[in-house]
């Protein structure tokens, strides 16, 4: 019973904290203190995740893709940065 407990106070916490973190964002964002290309690229994963989850069959491949396409991004970004630096 107490793990339980435990498991959904963790869950409940999480969901906290991450609603505090786009909140935040939000305000960041609305005062000039961010960039609106940060949030955007901090904020693309859940995007991502949201789209393929309500369209792919089921939440455990829209995670799994959603992890592919972020690793390839991260590769088309170095190798974007690995050639700029040569060029320049």
């Amino acid at each position: 019973m107490v793990l339980y407990i435990a498991i959904w106070a963790a869950i409940i916490l999480a969901g906290v904290s991450l609603l505090g973190v786009a909140l935040f964002g939000l305000r960041n964002l609305t005062y000039g203190k961010s960039e609106p290309l940060t949030i955007a690229s901090i904020s693309s994963p859940a995007v991502i995740l949201l789209v393929l989850g309500f369209t792919m069959e089921t939440w455990v491949q829209a995670g799994i893709m959603t992890t592919i396409i972020l690793f390839g991004l991260a590769l088309l970004g170095l190798v974007y940065t690995g050639i700029t630096n040569l060029i320049w």
